[in-house]
Protein backbone atom coordinates (compact mmCIF):
# COMPACT_ATOMS: atom_id res chain seq x y z
CA UNK A 1 0.00 0.00 0.00
CA UNK A 2 1.50 3.62 -0.96
CA UNK A 3 1.87 5.48 1.72
CA UNK A 4 -0.94 8.30 0.53
CA UNK A 5 -3.18 5.75 0.44
CA UNK A 6 -2.35 3.93 3.63
CA UNK A 7 -3.18 8.36 5.26
CA UNK A 8 -5.99 7.85 3.47
CA UNK A 9 -7.22 4.65 4.96
CA UNK A 10 -6.18 5.96 8.56
CA UNK A 11 -7.81 9.05 7.95
CA UNK A 12 -11.28 7.34 7.21
CA UNK A 13 -11.08 5.24 9.81
CA UNK A 14 -12.39 7.86 12.41
CA UNK A 15 -11.91 8.65 16.33
CA UNK A 16 -14.43 6.89 18.36
CA UNK A 17 -15.15 9.53 20.98
CA UNK A 18 -19.06 8.31 22.26
CA UNK A 19 -21.40 5.88 21.51
CA UNK A 20 -22.18 8.00 18.65
CA UNK A 21 -19.71 10.51 18.09
CA UNK A 22 -16.29 10.09 16.22
CA UNK A 23 -14.15 12.46 14.89
CA UNK A 24 -11.78 12.49 12.02
CA UNK A 25 -8.92 14.66 10.66
CA UNK A 26 -8.84 16.17 7.09
CA UNK A 27 -6.06 16.11 4.31
CA UNK A 28 -5.60 19.69 3.04
CA UNK A 29 -5.50 18.81 -0.94
CA UNK A 30 -4.66 22.82 -2.12
CA UNK A 31 -7.61 23.91 -2.44
CA UNK A 32 -7.74 25.78 1.02
CA UNK A 33 -10.90 23.90 2.12
CA UNK A 34 -11.88 20.11 2.57
CA UNK A 35 -12.22 17.72 -0.56
CA UNK A 36 -15.80 16.91 -0.73
CA UNK A 37 -15.05 12.90 -0.92
CA UNK A 38 -13.35 13.36 2.20
CA UNK A 39 -16.16 14.64 4.49
CA UNK A 40 -18.32 11.81 2.30
CA UNK A 41 -16.29 8.89 2.73
CA UNK A 42 -15.51 9.73 6.55
CA UNK A 43 -19.82 10.35 6.95
CA UNK A 44 -20.49 6.75 5.51
CA UNK A 45 -17.43 5.12 7.63
CA UNK A 46 -19.04 6.67 10.53
CA UNK A 47 -22.00 5.28 9.97
CA UNK A 48 -21.17 1.98 8.94
CA UNK A 49 -19.55 1.73 12.45
CA UNK A 50 -22.70 1.45 13.85
CA UNK A 51 -24.32 -1.37 11.61
CA UNK A 52 -23.74 -5.38 11.83
CA UNK A 53 -21.58 -6.31 9.74
CA UNK A 54 -23.51 -8.42 7.77
CA UNK A 55 -25.15 -5.04 6.12
CA UNK A 56 -23.62 -3.37 3.42
CA UNK A 57 -24.64 0.12 2.47
CA UNK A 58 -26.90 0.12 -1.10
CA UNK A 59 -27.52 3.88 -1.22
CA UNK A 60 -26.13 7.02 0.66
CA UNK A 61 -27.73 10.65 -0.14
CA UNK A 62 -25.56 13.54 0.78
CA UNK A 63 -25.75 17.43 1.12
CA UNK A 64 -23.00 19.32 1.40
CA UNK A 65 -24.02 22.33 3.40
CA UNK A 66 -20.76 24.55 4.26
CA UNK A 67 -17.21 24.43 3.57
CA UNK A 68 -15.01 22.27 5.66
CA UNK A 69 -11.61 23.86 7.11
CA UNK A 70 -8.54 21.67 6.31
CA UNK A 71 -7.09 22.93 10.08
CA UNK A 72 -9.84 22.22 12.46
CA UNK A 73 -11.36 18.41 13.08
CA UNK A 74 -14.91 17.81 12.06
CA UNK A 75 -17.37 15.74 14.50
CA UNK A 76 -19.72 12.89 12.91
CA UNK A 77 -22.94 12.90 14.82
CA UNK A 78 -24.34 9.55 14.11
CA UNK A 79 -28.64 8.78 14.32
CA UNK A 80 -29.65 5.24 14.72
CA UNK A 81 -33.15 5.92 13.24
CA UNK A 82 -34.36 2.24 12.19
CA UNK A 83 -32.75 -1.14 12.38
CA UNK A 84 -35.22 -3.54 10.55
CA UNK A 85 -35.16 -7.36 9.53
CA UNK A 86 -33.95 -6.30 6.48
CA UNK A 87 -33.31 -2.91 5.95
CA UNK A 88 -30.92 -0.42 8.24
CA UNK A 89 -31.21 3.47 8.29
CA UNK A 90 -28.68 6.32 9.54
CA UNK A 91 -28.47 9.20 9.57
CA UNK A 92 -25.19 11.22 9.73
CA UNK A 93 -24.29 15.24 10.57
CA UNK A 94 -20.39 16.62 10.08
CA UNK A 95 -19.74 18.99 12.49
CA UNK A 96 -16.98 21.86 12.33
CA UNK A 97 -16.92 24.91 14.44
CA UNK A 98 -20.75 24.01 15.71
CA UNK A 99 -22.40 24.01 12.55
CA UNK A 100 -23.58 21.48 10.51
CA UNK A 101 -21.01 20.83 6.76
CA UNK A 102 -22.46 17.86 5.60
CA UNK A 103 -25.76 15.75 6.31
CA UNK A 104 -25.98 11.91 4.89
CA UNK A 105 -28.51 9.65 5.01
CA UNK A 106 -27.06 6.09 3.98
CA UNK A 107 -29.09 2.53 4.00
CA UNK A 108 -28.18 -0.79 4.50
CA UNK A 109 -29.05 -4.32 3.77
CA UNK A 110 -28.82 -7.77 4.33
CA UNK A 111 -27.36 -10.39 1.48
CA UNK A 112 -30.05 -11.24 -0.38
CA UNK A 113 -31.02 -12.80 -4.03
CA UNK A 114 -33.22 -11.31 -6.45
CA UNK A 115 -33.81 -10.54 -10.01
CA UNK A 116 -30.48 -9.25 -11.99
CA UNK A 117 -29.93 -7.40 -15.12
CA UNK A 118 -27.48 -4.45 -15.41
CA UNK A 119 -26.19 -1.77 -18.44
CA UNK A 120 -23.84 -2.93 -20.51
CA UNK A 121 -19.90 -1.68 -20.02
CA UNK A 122 -19.10 0.90 -22.79
CA UNK A 123 -15.76 0.05 -24.75
CA UNK A 124 -13.13 1.59 -23.26
CA UNK A 125 -8.93 1.48 -23.76
CA UNK A 126 -6.97 -1.26 -21.24
CA UNK A 127 -6.47 1.32 -18.75
CA UNK A 128 -2.61 0.19 -19.18
CA UNK A 129 -2.60 1.90 -22.33
CA UNK A 130 -4.41 5.27 -21.22
CA UNK A 131 -1.65 7.95 -19.50
CA UNK A 132 -2.40 8.77 -15.82
CA UNK A 133 -3.70 12.26 -14.58
CA UNK A 134 -0.03 13.59 -14.10
CA UNK A 135 1.26 12.38 -17.00
CA UNK A 136 -1.19 14.50 -19.32
CA UNK A 137 -0.74 17.59 -16.93
CA UNK A 138 3.07 17.61 -17.35
CA UNK A 139 2.26 18.48 -21.06
CA UNK A 140 0.91 21.79 -19.55
CA UNK A 141 2.29 21.77 -16.13
CA UNK A 142 4.67 25.01 -17.00
CA UNK A 143 1.87 26.81 -17.73
CA UNK A 144 -0.08 26.47 -14.61
CA UNK A 145 0.44 28.73 -11.60
CA UNK A 146 3.05 26.57 -9.12
CA UNK A 147 0.66 25.91 -6.20
CA UNK A 148 -1.49 24.24 -9.08
CA UNK A 149 1.30 22.62 -11.21
CA UNK A 150 2.61 20.60 -7.23
CA UNK A 151 -1.00 19.54 -7.05
CA UNK A 152 -1.37 18.26 -10.48
CA UNK A 153 1.68 16.41 -10.16
CA UNK A 154 1.59 14.97 -6.85
CA UNK A 155 0.77 11.67 -5.82
CA UNK A 156 -2.18 10.50 -5.44
CA UNK A 157 -4.61 7.62 -3.09
CA UNK A 158 -6.24 6.88 -6.23
CA UNK A 159 -4.48 6.58 -10.31
CA UNK A 160 -6.81 8.03 -12.16
CA UNK A 161 -6.32 7.55 -15.97
CA UNK A 162 -8.82 9.41 -18.06
CA UNK A 163 -9.81 8.65 -21.91
CA UNK A 164 -11.23 12.08 -23.37
CA UNK A 165 -7.69 13.59 -25.38
CA UNK A 166 -5.76 16.00 -23.60
CA UNK A 167 -7.27 19.33 -22.66
CA UNK A 168 -5.18 22.26 -20.85
CA UNK A 169 -7.90 23.46 -18.39
CA UNK A 170 -6.83 27.20 -18.48
CA UNK A 171 -7.81 27.20 -22.59
CA UNK A 172 -10.95 24.91 -22.44
CA UNK A 173 -12.74 23.77 -25.63
CA UNK A 174 -16.35 22.96 -25.53
CA UNK A 175 -17.15 19.41 -26.25
CA UNK A 176 -19.67 16.72 -25.76
CA UNK A 177 -20.43 16.83 -21.50
CA UNK A 178 -19.68 12.93 -21.06
CA UNK A 179 -16.10 11.41 -19.91
CA UNK A 180 -14.97 8.15 -19.04
CA UNK A 181 -12.05 7.52 -16.77
CA UNK A 182 -10.34 3.98 -14.95
CA UNK A 183 -9.55 4.65 -11.31
CA UNK A 184 -7.72 2.51 -9.33
CA UNK A 185 -6.59 2.40 -5.41
CA UNK A 186 -2.42 2.90 -5.19
CA UNK A 187 -2.11 -0.34 -3.55
CA UNK A 188 -3.90 -3.71 -2.58
CA UNK A 189 -6.03 -3.53 0.22
CA UNK A 190 -7.83 -6.16 2.94
CA UNK A 191 -10.47 -7.76 2.08
CA UNK A 192 -13.19 -5.44 3.80
CA UNK A 193 -16.13 -4.91 2.01
CA UNK A 194 -17.01 -1.64 3.88
CA UNK A 195 -13.63 -0.49 3.73
CA UNK A 196 -13.94 -0.29 -0.61
CA UNK A 197 -17.36 0.87 -0.55
CA UNK A 198 -16.58 3.87 1.26
CA UNK A 199 -13.19 4.32 -0.03
CA UNK A 200 -15.18 4.34 -3.86
CA UNK A 201 -17.29 7.08 -2.08
CA UNK A 202 -14.01 9.15 -1.32
CA UNK A 203 -12.95 8.27 -5.17
CA UNK A 204 -16.30 9.07 -6.60
CA UNK A 205 -16.09 12.75 -6.69
CA UNK A 206 -13.49 13.57 -8.19
CA UNK A 207 -13.47 14.88 -11.67
CA UNK A 208 -17.02 14.39 -11.89
CA UNK A 209 -19.01 18.10 -11.68
CA UNK A 210 -15.90 19.48 -14.13
CA UNK A 211 -18.33 16.98 -16.87
CA UNK A 212 -21.03 19.72 -16.88
CA UNK A 213 -18.93 22.39 -17.65
CA UNK A 214 -17.75 21.00 -20.79
CA UNK A 215 -20.20 22.51 -23.30
CA UNK A 216 -19.66 25.51 -22.01
CA UNK A 217 -15.89 25.92 -22.58
CA UNK A 218 -15.15 26.73 -18.96
CA UNK A 219 -13.47 25.13 -15.90
CA UNK A 220 -12.95 25.80 -12.02
CA UNK A 221 -10.26 27.58 -12.73
CA UNK A 222 -11.98 30.42 -15.66
CA UNK A 223 -12.25 33.40 -14.53
CA UNK A 224 -15.19 34.43 -12.05
CA UNK A 225 -16.40 30.71 -12.24
CA UNK A 226 -17.92 29.32 -8.26
CA UNK A 227 -18.09 25.73 -8.74
CA UNK A 228 -19.07 23.84 -5.65
CA UNK A 229 -21.10 20.23 -4.93
CA UNK A 230 -24.45 20.33 -3.63
CA UNK A 231 -25.38 17.08 -3.58
CA UNK A 232 -23.74 13.84 -4.01
CA UNK A 233 -25.86 10.24 -4.50
CA UNK A 234 -24.42 6.70 -4.72
CA UNK A 235 -26.08 2.90 -5.42
CA UNK A 236 -23.99 0.22 -5.12
CA UNK A 237 -25.52 -2.97 -6.95
CA UNK A 238 -22.74 -5.37 -6.26
CA UNK A 239 -19.33 -6.14 -4.20
CA UNK A 240 -16.37 -3.76 -5.37
CA UNK A 241 -12.84 -3.67 -4.86
CA UNK A 242 -11.05 -0.19 -5.28
CA UNK A 243 -7.57 -1.55 -5.56
CA UNK A 244 -8.72 -3.32 -9.06
CA UNK A 245 -9.32 -1.21 -12.41
CA UNK A 246 -13.08 0.91 -11.81
CA UNK A 247 -14.28 2.52 -15.17
CA UNK A 248 -16.57 5.92 -14.03
CA UNK A 249 -18.39 6.33 -17.18
CA UNK A 250 -20.11 10.09 -16.88
CA UNK A 251 -22.58 12.36 -18.12
CA UNK A 252 -23.98 15.54 -17.50
CA UNK A 253 -28.06 15.32 -19.52
CA UNK A 254 -28.86 18.90 -17.88
CA UNK A 255 -27.29 22.29 -16.72
CA UNK A 256 -29.77 25.30 -15.86
CA UNK A 257 -30.33 28.15 -13.02
CA UNK A 258 -26.67 27.84 -12.45
CA UNK A 259 -26.52 24.26 -11.29
CA UNK A 260 -25.11 21.39 -13.22
CA UNK A 261 -26.64 17.67 -13.07
CA UNK A 262 -24.44 14.89 -13.61
CA UNK A 263 -24.57 11.27 -13.53
CA UNK A 264 -22.15 7.77 -13.97
CA UNK A 265 -21.78 4.24 -13.96
CA UNK A 266 -18.86 2.41 -12.36
CA UNK A 267 -18.14 -1.02 -13.94
CA UNK A 268 -15.92 -3.56 -12.80
CA UNK A 269 -13.07 -4.98 -15.03
CA UNK A 270 -15.09 -7.52 -16.03
CA UNK A 271 -18.00 -5.72 -17.05
CA UNK A 272 -19.99 -5.91 -13.60
CA UNK A 273 -22.12 -2.70 -12.91
CA UNK A 274 -20.87 -2.36 -9.47
CA UNK A 275 -21.99 1.19 -8.39
CA UNK A 276 -23.92 4.35 -9.82
CA UNK A 277 -23.40 7.76 -9.03
CA UNK A 278 -25.56 11.34 -9.93
CA UNK A 279 -24.37 14.87 -8.31
CA UNK A 280 -25.90 18.38 -8.85
CA UNK A 281 -23.31 21.19 -8.42
CA UNK A 282 -22.96 25.09 -8.44
CA UNK A 283 -21.82 26.30 -11.39
CA UNK A 284 -22.20 30.25 -11.50
CA UNK A 285 -19.96 32.47 -13.34
CA UNK A 286 -19.84 35.94 -11.83
CA UNK A 287 -19.78 39.04 -13.78
CA UNK A 288 -16.25 39.86 -14.96
CA UNK A 289 -14.82 42.27 -12.92
CA UNK A 290 -12.78 45.22 -14.48
CA UNK A 291 -8.71 45.09 -14.30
Amino acid sequence: MSQVLDELVTLLALERIEVNLFRGQSQDLGWGTVYGGQVLGQALSAAVQTVPEDRHVHSLHGYFLRAGAVDRPIVYEVDRIRDGKSFTTRRVVAIQNGKAIFNLAASFQIVEPGFEHQDVMPAAAAPETVPTEQERAAQYAEQLPEFLRAQALAQRPFEMRPLEPVSNPLTPEAREPARMFWLKATGSLPDDPALHRYLLAYASDFAFLTTAMLPHAVTWLTRGMQVASLDHTMWFHQDVRVDDWLLHVVDSPAAHGGRGLVRGRVFARDGRLVASTAQEGLMRRRERVSD
